[in-house]
């Protein structure tokens, strides 16, 4: 069913009753499925809002948040050889990858709103969103490579080939 169904399905109330429920904190629940449901439409929804940004605009204008600067300096500083073009998901998974990240992340508490929250992450950045390219990780995780695949030049692959097919369909048309 299309995200866009489902928000509407819900109608005024329960889509104000679902962003306010969004936006408590993770302690305030157990293990609700349909919680998990919402989170899951969130997130797909951020990562197709994402997706269709990067392919309409060049990426190397983007600024994702007020700190890109702030953000894009302390990830290079902490991470200088982290491999943004196609993420191991142990870099960013295992028990030595959080210990290395999580100090990162903290930095950007009260600087970035919802800094940990849960949002998808390309794996390899020439590639759309599917089930095997994607993987969950925290906001500022996303933006910290986000940012420097979008200023480093690897997300212009999905631009120009965005490009490209635009001016194909409109020649054949």
């Amino acid at each position: 069913m299309d995200t866009g169904d489902v928000l509407a399905s819900l109608g005024v109330e329960g889509a104000t009753a679902a962003a306010h429920a969004l936006s408590l904190p993770a302690e305030a629940y157990g293990n609700d499925a349909q919680l998990e449901v919402m989170w899951a439409m969130k997130a797909y929804n951020h990562a197709e809002v994402y997706f269709n940004l990067i392919s309409s605009v060049d990426p190397k204008f983007l600024k994702l948040t007020k700190s890109d600067d702030m953000i894009y300096t302390k990830f290079r500083e902490d991470f200088a050889d982290f491999d943004i073009k196609i993420l191991d998901p142990e870099l960013l998974k295992s028990p030595e990858a959080k210990e290395k990240w999580r100090p990162f992340c903290n930095h950007f508490e009260h600087l970035v709103e919802d800094f940990n929250y849960g949002t998808l992450l390309r794996l390899d950045c020439e590639k759309d969103y599917t089930e095997e390219n994607t993987i969950f990780a925290t906001r500022i995780q996303f933006f910290a490579i986000e940012i420097a695949r979008n200023r480093e030049g690897y997300n212009s692959v999905v631009y120009n080939t965005s490009a490209k097919t635009k001016r194909q369909k409109k020649e054949q048309s």
